[in-house]
């Protein structure tokens, strides 16, 4: 059984979630470019990304399964870094987290999610659109003039 549990003050895994972040990651490594932002994170940064954000874990017993990052912003709640271990997809660990996504953003009167998807990674894309996301933007990191990613947003009932 997942349990979903906030990131608190008192969350000490962060090394595990690190490691569960990297690791989830890691099939983008020669895929996607630019490189993943997860290659920047280290535990200092996670732990400030997780102050600054509202976050989540997902925890099949006391082992972390999945982790999602949401940031308010005027219209929508942004979500960022979500990551499910390897070991834990297909087993309904993304979609129970996007569901705490969507239950926060209705706590916060946000009736959108939003997310950003590399344009590589279809598989991605196409379990985005099955989770009720469609394609609103095509985006470039700086330095590249082609489509390096595409934003993604649901509205909530």
């Amino acid at each position: 059984m997942i349990e979903i549990r906030r990131i608190d003050k008192d969350f000490k895994q962060f090394e595990e979630l690190l490691t569960l972040i990297l690791s989830a990651f890691a099939y983008m490594d020669g895929v996607i470019d630019p490189p993943s932002s997860a290659h920047r994170l280290t535990l200092v940064n996670l732990a400030q990304k997780a102050k600054d954000e509202i976050a989540f874990v997902a925890l099949d017993g006391d082992d972390l399964a999945g982790c999602i990052f949401c940031r308010p912003e005027a219209s929508c709640l942004y979500i960022g870094k979500l990551a499910v271990s390897p070991s834990s997809q297909g087993k309904g660990v993304g979609f129970a987290l996007l569901q705490k996504a969507e239950e926060l953003a209705g706590t916060l009167g946000l009736a959108t999610l939003r997310l950003e998807t590399r344009i590589e990674l279809t598989g991605n894309h196409r379990r985005f659109y099955a989770w009720g996301f469609s394609k609103t933007a095509e985006n470039s990191h700086p330095g590249f003039t082609r489509v390096t990613s595409i934003e993604m947003m649901k509205r909530l009932a």
